[in-house]
């Protein structure tokens, strides 16, 4: 199977030059032309054999997967030859990607004299081959400007040393890109081959087709060339098809996998309402290539941006946070995202920027989507436009998985199901990133907006429910306990936490206090299953904090109860979800807090024992509080409930506080944490500087706050008057 790259059957909307017999050129233009079965005929004659063959074809739904290659798009090389001369952008890698068609079957390599009866069997046994052609300036200028067309044209009469030099500028900063003798010539084939690849598919001469081309195109702007990219192929494919077929190809979808945003695709189309481009790529906060553009009045890929006027919603940017995003992600975003504004959209032709940079094994991606993944993905979009998909390669720098990725996608095109696979779970960060693309976009798209709130609509008279929720926490203290907001002086600290900060009378005089610092209660809400609605009799608040200080009130403690919402509310917030606080947010925020309860608080008092207990992601309070002040000495213990991220408590000015946490404190992890599950990581958290920590055999912060209270209560208990100067007594040895 590793013959020579021959044609199978011309695809049949026609024949390039290099298919035209040499008896077949006439000196007054008129040629024969070949049909694929050594049998010369006139061309109107080729013609309408060709579309008699298409119609039966497609009636009995035997329409063959086209293909498009031509080893003539590997000529846009790198002219700056240096100590390292393969450029990430390597011309081996559609060379590789049809080497694998060809050993899987999927081209065909054998006589052509056996051709014509193989098809008469099976016409879906082999793709089509569909010959790339230099596309024309008319169809280039659909998207660029012909000054843009100009500058590529121009490369192709430079001399190799102004090339070197070109390329050498080219390859700094956001340009990143290089150009060679022969680079004119390839984009023109790429650009032609998008072209015939979409037409064939559009005109529906083959059910489906893959383009095997490079240079790619989805960076190029309207008017500059960028990141590996001189013509954007797609986006002239697409304006070709709906210029071309003007009823048959309205509206067109552009799907983008390519793990770097389609900043040209996008800019091209960001006010048309008939193309629909929805790209999947890391974003990295603007970081992640091509990052931000040095116009800021040019949009970027992050999920707010989703068109301008009559193209408003028509773009759509699932911006990953980060790198290292899998199966389980990019199937959560078709299933959340992309099918359902798709269907909604209801499209024409669906063509896909297939860039295979986020596959496994890809270092400049750093993301991890297996061939499995991605033949899904082109089966879930199959079910679009009739099945018309036309597939173009974009990026994608590893040929071993650039190769096998396009070979499973070509496969699914061909009518194989995917592999089955198992989804692994996604990421929190990457499902949050998925809410909000939902958010961004609800207001354009009927299937986004279930579950999701236009704040501004709800009027001026609204709550957040936590704030409700700890006013009701501040009003049953108020009523059992008397217990009353403690005053902060600081005016930033205080507008965070009004309210929080809860203590009982003459806090001040007691002996005993208990310190609790805690998460919100946690909320259990079961919607209407059949209009999503949710009724207040249907929700459900669990608050394992109650009872430890009805236990601390019973016993003559003085308390002081800090709640540390996962957000804090400020008065200009507009949007409906707003994700957690993140980690380093998190921990400014308590250190304030608590060292300021310390300082102003708890060290002025002359009280004898106190306890510290910390519950859920708040109880990183106790963390900053032990490691910024001198107060281990005034505590008698410390009790932690955790189900989020185990911190260690060290300190190096103080070298005994390690030992000391880990002699005073119980610190009890949920059973289904991550530590438990690899044995090595078991017994790490088991050192000192974690505290004593034990395994509950309870999942959840409630759950395990009534199931371990008696112990709780107990250790305090035994606590209450002992040595507490900071030294190991010989008994706790």
């Amino acid at each position: 199977m590793e013959g020579e790259d021959q044609p199978m059957m011309d695809a049949p909307n026609g024949v390039d030059d290099s298919h035209v017999t040499p008896s077949a050129k006439q000196e007054d233009g008129d040629a024969t032309v070949s049909n694929g079965m050594n049998v010369d005929v006139d061309e109107s004659e080729a013609s309408s054999e060709t579309d008699s063959l298409i119609k039966s074809l497609r009636r009995r739904g035997l329409l063959p997967t086209g293909c498009c290659y031509d080893d003539r798009m590997k000529l846009h090389a790198n002219a700056d030859f240096g100590p390292s001369p393969h450029h990430p952008e390597d011309p081996r890698r559609i060379e590789e990607i049809m080497k694998i068609f060809k050993k899987a079957g999927l081209v065909y390599t054998g006589p052509d004299s056996e051709l014509v009866e193989i098809l008469k069997d099976c016409p879906t046994k082999y793709m089509w081959r569909i010959p790339a052609r230099p596309a024309t300036k008319q169809e280039i200028c659909t998207v660029h400007t012909p000054s843009h067309y100009d500058w590529v044209h121009d490369l192709s009469e430079m001399s190799t040393r102004d090339l070197r030099v070109l390329s050498h500028r080219l390859d700094q900063g956001r340009a990143s890109l290089y150009v060679g003798g022969m680079s004119f010539e390839a984009a023109l084939l790429a650009a032609g081959g998008c072209v015939e690849t979409c037409k064939n598919v559009a005109a529906g001469r083959v059910k489906n087709a893959f383009a095997i081309i490079r240079p790619p195109g989805h960076h190029a702007e309207y008017d500059t060339p960028m990141g590996f990219c001189l013509f954007n192929n797609v986006p002239i494919g697409a304006k070709v098809c709906q210029n071309e077929y003007p009823d048959e190809c309205r509206k067109v979808l552009i799907l983008d996998w390519d793990v770097h945003h389609g900043n040209g695709t996008q800019n091209m189309f960001y006010e048309d309402p008939n193309i629909l481009y929805i790209s999947l790529h890391v974003y990295d906060n603007g970081t992640f290539y091509p990052g931000k553009p040095d116009n800021p009045m040019i949009p970027d890929g992050d999920i707010d941006k989703v068109g301008e006027g009559p193209g408003r919603g028509k773009n759509v940017n699932i911006a990953w946070p980060s790198q290292g995003m899998g199966d389980g992600e990019y199937l959560a975003a078709f299933q959340k995202i992309v099918m359902p504004i798709a269907h909604e959209f209801n499209p024409d032709l669906v063509i896909i920027s297939a860039g295979f940079d986020a596959a496994d094994g890809d270092d400049l991606g750093g993301c991890f989507v297996t061939p499995s993944c991605y033949a899904h993905m082109t089966h879930m979009l199959m079910s679009l436009a009739g099945g018309k998909v036309a597939v173009c390669l974009e990026g994608g720098y590893n040929l071993k998985a650039i190769s096998h990725s396009a070979l499973a996608v070509a496969r699914t095109l061909m009518g194989e199901p995917p592999p089955q696979m198992k989804i692994p779970p996604i990421d929190k960060d990457a499902a949050r990133l998925l809410a909000r693309v939902q958010a961004a976009q609800a207001p354009y798209w009927e299937c986004m907006r279930p579950g999701i709130i236009d704040v501004q609509e709800l009027g001026e008279r609204t709550s957040r429910l936590h704030d409700v929720i700890r006013g009701y926490q501040r009003q049953i203290l108020s009523e059992k306990y008397a217990m009353i907001p403690l005053f902060i002086q600081r005016e930033v600290i205080y507008k965070s936490f009004e309210n929080q900060v809860l203590v009982t009378p003459g806090l001040q005089a007691k002996r005993k206090i208990m310190f609790i610092i805690h998460d919100p209660p946690e909320l259990k809400v079961m919607p209407d299953l059949v209009d999503n609605t949710i009724d207040p009799h249907n929700g459900f608040i669990l608050d394992g904090v109650m009872s430890y200080i009805e236990w601390a009130h019973k016993n003559d403690f003085g308390i002081l109860d800090v709640n540390i919402p996962h957000y804090i509310t400020h008065t200009e917030d507009i949007d409906a979800y707003t994700p957690r606080a993140d980690e380093k947010t998190l921990q400014r925020q308590i250190q304030d807090l608590v060292c300021y309860i310390w300082d102003n608080y708890l060290q002025l008092y002359d009280v004898e024992d106190l306890f510290l207990v910390g519950v859920g992601n708040a109880y990183l309070g106790i963390k900053v509080l032990l490691t910024n002040r001198d107060c281990k000495s005034r505590i008698a213990g410390v009790v932690n409930f955790v189900t989020g991220n185990l911190r260690p408590v060290k300190s190096e000015t103080d070298t005994d506080l390690s030992s000391w946490y880990k002699q005073n404190s119980l610190v009890y992890v949920t059973n289904d944490h991550a530590c438990w599950e690899d044995a090595n990581l078991a017994k790490k958290v088991l050192k000192k500087r974690f505290g004593g920590v034990h395994r509950s055999p309870e999942t959840g912060l409630n759950r395990m706050m009534e199931a371990h209270a008696k112990e709780v209560y107990q250790f305090i208990a035994e606590r209450v008057d002992q040595d507490r100067s900071g030294n190991t007594t010989e008994e706790e040895k």
